[in-house]
C-alpha cells in the first residue's frame, strides 16, 4: 500500500471484512453472542426466526408458483434459516413441503458453516454464490437479508458546506499505522451518485450544514438491491439492518458519519486499527435502496421500525395460536422490540411484486 498509495474506505472495508484469508467474517464463528464482539436478533433466540417464517406464509398465499422461494443473503451460519425452517416443518407443512430455500453464500467457509448446521433439511437447501447465479425462471416467493446491507463497503466523502465539493478519503499508512487520507481526484460524478441516493439539502439545511460534513455513500448498496429487485419474478423483497432515511443521515449530529467499529461489544472509536480483528458497519440509506427497488417495478409496502413490523405480526400470531408467550419468549420478545434495545436500532423495508 506503501507503493501504490491510499486506498478506498471501501477497498479497505472489502478486505477487512471479507479477505478470504483474513476477513473478519472468514474467521471462526465466534463474532456473534454473549462472547463474541456483538448481539443480533438471531442470537436472542428462536423466535425472531419462528415470527417471520410465520409472516412468509401469509405472503406465499399470494404466490402462484410450484416450488416455492425464500433466499436469504447474509445467513452467517444458518441459525436464522434453521429458525424459520424448524416452525414451517411443523407448523406449516403444506408450505414446506412445496419450498425451495435458497442462500446467496460468496463465502466457501460460510457454506461450510451453514451446510452443518441445516443438514437435517439436506434436498430443501440450496446455495449459490450471486443473485445472478439464481434459477433463471426468476424467484416467486421472499428475497430477504438481516444485518447484511450494513456491513457493505462504503465510501466516504467530506463536503463544504456550501455542498459543491466532496473529496473522498480513504485509507494509507504512516509509520506502520492505517491514516485518513484523501484519494485523489477522479473523473467520478459524485453529484449524480447522492442525488440517486436521495442526499438532496433544501437551502435551509445548506445553511446549517457544517464543512467537513461527512456522508458514507455505497454504491454496492444500491447494485445489489436492483439486481435482487430484478430477480424477484412475484412476492417480497425484505431487509432488516441498522440504517436511515437519507434525510435523516443529513442531521448536523450525523456530520463525522456513521462507521463504526465493534469489538467485545465496545464501540471502537478508530475504525481503521486491527483490520480482520474488528467489525465495520454503517448505516444503511433506506431511501436509496427504495428508489432503487422502484426503478426496477417494485412497489414499497412499507418502512417500519423493527418494533413496529414485529409487533403487528406477533400480534396475528399470537392471536391465531401459533406458540404461547413463554416467560423465555416474551423476553425474547421485549429484547427485539424495546427501544431501548433492538426495536428502533433496526428498520424494515418491504417492497413487492404481483404479477
Amino acid at each position: 500500500m506503501e507503493r501504490a498509495g491510499a486506498i478506498s474506505l471501501a477497498r479497505f472495508m472489502e478486505l477487512a471484512l471479507y479477505c478470504p484469508k483474513s476477513g473478519y467474517y472468514e474467521r471462526a464463528n465466534d463474532q456473534i453472542g454473549r462472547n463474541g464482539d456483538f448481539y443480533t436478533n438471531v442470537s436472542s433466540g428462536s423466535l425472531f426466526g419462528e415470527v417471520l417464517a410465520f409472516q412468509f406464509t401469509h405472503w406465499l398465499k399470494n404466490v402462484a408458483s410450484n416450488p416455492l422461494h425464500l433466499v436469504e443473503a447474509g445467513a452467517h451460519d444458518g441459525q436464522l434459516a434453521s429458525d424459520i425452517l424448524d416452525w414451517l416443518k411443523q407448523q406449516r407443512p403444506e408450505v414446506f413441503s412445496r419450498l425451495e430455500y435458497w442462500f446467496i453464500e460468496p463465502s466457501q467457509g460460510r457454506q461450510a458453516w451453514q451446510q452443518a448446521r441445516l443438514e437435517q433439511f439436506a434436498g430443501r437447501v440450496h446455495w449459490t454464490q450471486s443473485l445472478q447465479a439464481l434459477p433463471k425462471s426468476g424467484i416467486h416467493g421472499v428475497i430477504f437479508s438481516n444485518e447484511l446491507l450494513d456491513a457493505f463497503p462504503v465510501h466516504r466523502l467530506v463536503c463544504d458546506r456550501a455542498w459543491r465539493r466532496r473529496i473522498e478519503w480513504g485509507d494509507g499508512l504512516s509509520k506502520d499505522q492505517f491514516v485518513w487520507s484523501p484519494l485523489p481526484r477522479i473523473e467520478r460524478d459524485w453529484n449524480a451518485e447522492l442525488a440517486q441516493a436521495g442526499f438532496e439539502l433544501s437551502p435551509e439545511l445548506k445553511a446549517v450544514v457544517p464543512d467537513g460534513f461527512v456522508i458514507e455513500h455505497s454504491p454496492e448498496a444500491r447494485t445489489w438491491w436492483q439486481q435482487a429487485a430484478a430477480a424477484l419474478r412475484q412476492g417480497k423483497l425484505l431487509t432488516i439492518d441498522y440504517g436511515l432515511s437519507a434525510q435523516q443521515f443529513l442531521s448536523p449530529e450525523r456530520s463525522r458519519g456513521t462507521l463504526r467499529g465493534y469489538r467485545h461489544h465496545q464501540m471502537v472509536s478508530d475504525v481503521l486499527a486491527n483490520p480482520g480483528e474488528q467489525d465495520l458497519t454503517s448505516h444503511v440509506n433506506f431511501t436509496q435502496l427504495q428508489k432503487a427497488g422502484e426503478d426496477e417495478g417494485l412497489k414499497t409496502d412499507a418502512f417500519l421500525t423493527q418494533a413496529q413490523f414485529l409487533t403487528a405480526i406477533a400480534g396475528t400470531m399470537w392471536s391465531d395460536g401459533n406458540g404461547a408467550l413463554s416467560p423465555n419468549r416474551a423476553r425474547q420478545f421485549q429484547t427485539l422490540t424495546h427501544p431501548e434495545h433492538l426495536g428502533r436500532s433496526f428498520r424494515v423495508l418491504t417492497q413487492s411484486r404481483i404479477c
